[in-house]
């Protein structure tokens, strides 16, 4: 099955055009996805392993949810799929805070170029981890995270854990905007 995505413009604005996921990527099109960060007030952080066969990091930690808004989706109808998707949780809409749109360009040696407008929300794991129904396709586990354990892995020196290395000051905004919500 081909996934049909919406092309946006370079300022982020729909041009009313859509297209194969895989020819979006071959081009290098901007296209709208979804970041869910999952957290609790323990503090932490849910990360999920990207499964073995993606295309792009495979085994590496990644954001708790994410994926592309498919041809005439809402990016909010996008958020709450993806969620139950890959991680078999079903969460209210005003559970979601938008915390910003952020446009992102990844170039992979195996042809890919990504060029995102991340919606990135953050929403409180309102169950135990354990409970989460995973998404074998997509994902091979999750996991909660330390802000130690991944301030570690943002420097690389985590011995159990790699994560993706994007921006790492994206994960550092991430904890950031935790830490504001639990008042740490």
């Amino acid at each position: 099955m081909h996934e049909i995505l919406d092309i946006w413009d370079e300022n982020g604005c729909p041009t009313g055009n859509s297209a194969p996921k895989d020819h979006i990527h071959q081009k290098g099109l901007f296209h709208p996805t979804v970041h869910i960060w999952f957290y609790k007030r323990t503090p932490a952080i849910l990360l999920q392993k990207r499964g073995p066969n993606k295309q792009t990091f495979p085994n590496l930690w990644d954001v708790s949810v994410a994926g592309h808004v498919a041809a005439g989706e809402t990016v909010l109808e996008a958020a709450l799929r993806e969620i139950k998707e890959e991680i078999g949780l079903v969460v209210r809409s005003a559970a979601l805070e938008l915390l910003r749109v952020q446009k992102n360009i990844n170039k992979f040696p195996n042809g890919i170029t990504d060029c995102e407008f991340q919606h990135v929300y953050l929403c409180e794991l309102p169950v135990d981890v354990t409970v989460l129904k995973l998404q074998s396709e997509e994902l091979e586990a999750v996991r909660l995270f330390s802000f130690e354990e991944i301030n570690q892995c943002q420097l690389g020196k985590h011995k159990d854990f790699k994560i993706v290395p994007a921006d790492m000051q994206y994960y550092s905004y991430i904890i950031q905007c935790v830490k504001d919500k639990i008042m740490l």
